[in-house]
Formats: structure tokens, sequence, C-alpha cells
């Protein structure tokens, strides 16, 4: 047979053996995602549905989850960003100084998903760095800056203009860092952000907290 000589009966071996070796990169692809969403929807159970007294422990228990898909699948941003937010949301839960090593560790997870695709989901990794930055305390306590969290919250913004959770949270840090017409206009666009595919709890729990910001700001 003439080697550069490709019959259709060849083509289509070639390209069955070739989908053959792809489908369980494929289904391993769809597996992750399929965990991710189940870290997100777990998430948002805990945030906006759990007893208050409940969501430390349940916390815990979904951090434990998220770091053993971060390392089974290393180098994939988002698992690495899930990971980030349910520690974040752990840390919060504790509070106080005993949170901190939490919060380090949920910077030191959003710098690595950053490293790999700062854009993936819509630019969480910066959104949430952004937020860590505002919300602890600076120097010499923890590595709180105001003004790398505004940086990092408004590359998110640039990511994600319309998205409801960047407009929320750089609304939230003016009215905590800024004047309180200046955050009215962000929180406005969260309000009439649109809906998330399959995210209708965690954007009915955020609308209700940019309604709390918005009387607050209104108030100043």
């Amino acid at each position: 047979m003439n080697p550069t000589r490709i019959t259709r009966r060849h083509w289509i071996s070639a390209s069955m053996t070739a989908l053959l070796l792809a489908t369980p990169l494929l289904g391993q692809a769809a597996g992750v995602d399929d965990a991710v969403q189940e870290l997100q929807q777990g998430w948002e159970a805990v945030r906006y549905q759990a007893p208050a007294n409940e969501r430390e422990k349940r916390f815990e228990a979904l951090a434990a989850r998220a770091h053993a898909l971060s390392q089974a699948h290393p180098g994939k941003a988002e698992t690495l960003i899930w990971e980030g937010i349910i520690v974040s949301s752990l840390a919060g839960e504790k509070g106080g100084l005993g949170a901190l090593p939490l919060v380090k560790q949920a910077k030191g997870l959003y710098e690595q998903a950053i490293q790999i695709d700062g854009k993936a989901l819509d630019g969480s990794a910066y959104n949430s760095l952004g937020v860590l930055y505002y919300k602890v305390p600076g120097w010499p306590i923890g590595f709180g800056d105001k003004k790398q969290a505004r940086e990092l919250l408004q590359k998110a913004l640039a990511i994600n203009p319309q998205g409801i959770d960047p407009n929320f949270f750089y609304g939230e840090f003016l009215l905590e860092n800024d004047k309180a017409e200046n955050a009215l206009p962000y929180l406005q666009k969260a309000l009439q952000a649109p809906d998330r595919p399959g995210r209708s709890l965690a954007d009915k729990g955020r609308r209700e907290e940019v309604r709390q910001l918005m009387q607050k700001a209104k108030a100043s």
C-alpha cells in the first residue's frame, strides 16, 4: 500500500481510535465539572439554608471534600477557587484570630487559581482574593491591604462587569472604605444582574444581601 495514501476505511479507523483514546479524558473532565457543581451547590445550601449553629461543622466537611477534589485534579483552577471559597466561608464562621490560618490558606488557593487561569469562573479568584484583602486585618496581624483589594476587585469587574458578585463586593468595599453614594451604582447593578444558570439559591440570597447594603448606604 502506498504509505502516503489514506483510504476512507483507514481514516475512519484512525478517527475511531483517536475518539476512543479521548473518551476517558472527556469523561474525566465531565466528572470534575460535576464534582465542582456539587461543591457549589453544597456551599449554597450551607451558606443560605443551614442553621447558624451548624454552618461551621458543615463547612469543615465540605472543605475536606473540596481539598480531596483539588488534590485529585491538580491544575484545575475551578476546584481551587471553590476550595478557597469554602475555606474562606469556614474562616468567617470561626471568626477571630483562630480564623487567620484558614484565611491564609484560602489566599494561597486563589493565587494558585489565578496563575492557572485568572478568568476561570468569570474571574472569581480575583473577586474572592480582593474580598480577603479588605476584610482581613492589615499588618502586623494579617495581610489586609485596601489598595490591593481595590485593584483585585476592579480586575474581577473588568472580566465580569454585569455579574452580581463582582458588583456586590465592589459596592460593599466602597461602602466600607469610601463614600456611600459611590457604592450605590454598583449595588444597583448587582440587584439587576442577570440570573445565573443553576444558581437560583445563591442569586436569591445575594440579592437580599444587596438590598440590605443599599439600605445601609442610603442611611449613611
